[in-house]
């Protein structure tokens, strides 16, 4: 008698995940396969047949030294985000947490968040007036302290046009995951620092055995989220440079909408989303993977 209920509750459950896995698979699974197979042809938008030519995109991939300076590019930016974003985020939050006055934690918290609302094609216009090389903010300031040998022409040289993005991103970013960990910091219990101060600990003790250890799922996640995003940046790069001077800023994305819709090469450019699609989702497997299982020791 209670099987058929159990039974319908089982099934019921499905009900209400449906129309998520529905869409997962519209719009994530079935875009990416879809890829992968137009991957494998060449076609242009102009083109009325299209031609199988099974690896030959990515043989060219292969040799094409801009896929290979736009994919160092992206490892240069993911690294620099780890540091900067979640390393320096997270000693942001603690600082935050624990050295400001409670009255103003408030206001420091909008103030390094604000930048994380913005609009990146806004942030990405603000500093490229600030990279000018005549009349720009940082020219200016570098020339007025004496150290006018420091001055570029900070988009225009390959040497500091995609460090100059990466240093941008740096600053709209950091604000938003350092306030993510001051969440995660407000869910560790008082008690435990108040313990660890009584035994003689001190502040960064404290935050090496309880702070970070209890924001390790958090962490875990910034990670994923912020090494991923490296690889899909697209909007700064196209607003600063579009990939200049001579392709030197490019990232796989910015390379990735030049072939398709400036080169005309579809089946090319659908190489590089492939490409993308398999480090990415290789990256979220392996951090997943390496940081199952671990637990808290205090």
């Amino acid at each position: 008698m209670h099987l058929i209920p159990r039974r319908l509750a089982d099934v019921s459950r499905w009900f209400y995940v449906l129309p998520a896995l529905v869409l997962v698979f519209v719009f994530v699974y079935y875009p990416a396969v879809d890829n992968l197979w137009l991957s494998l042809f060449k076609w242009s938008s102009f083109s009325t047949r299209d031609t199988f030519v099974g690896l030959s995109n990515y043989q060219q991939l292969a040799a094409d030294p801009v896929f290979w300076s736009a994919a160092f590019n992206n490892i240069a930016y993911a690294v620099v985000s780890v540091i900067v974003q979640v390393g320096g985020g997270l000693l942001l939050a603690a600082a935050l947490e624990e050295f400001v006055a409670a009255r103003l934690r408030g206001f420091f918290r909008t103030v390094f968040f604000i930048p994380a609302v913005m609009s990146l094609t806004v942030v990405g216009f603000l500093f490229y007036f600030l990279y000018e090389p005549n009349f720009g903010l940082i020219n200016q300031a570098l020339s007025a302290v004496g150290l006018s040998g420091l001055i570029h022409a900070w988009l225009g040289e390959p040497g500091t046009a995609i460090w100059s993005i990466i240093a941008m991103s740096q600053w709209q970013s950091t604000g938003y995951v350092a306030v993510l960990f001051i969440v995660a910091m407000q869910r560790i219990p008082r008690d435990l620092y108040e313990a660890a101060y009584l035994d003689g600990a001190s502040k960064l003790e404290a935050f090496r055995k309880i702070t970070v250890p209890l924001v390790h799922e958090m962490t875990v996640l910034m990670l994923i989220v912020t090494i991923s995003g490296a690889f899909l940046v697209f909007n700064e790069v196209w607003v600063m440079t579009q990939g200049g001077p001579d392709n030197s800023s490019h990232v796989l994305g910015t390379w990735l909408y030049q072939s398709a819709f400036l080169n005309d090469q579809l089946g090319y450019a659908a190489a590089i989303g492939s490409v993308i699609f398999v480090i990415t989702f290789v990256v979220a497997v392996v951090q997943l993977w390496l940081t199952r299982g671990r637990t808290v020791e205090l």
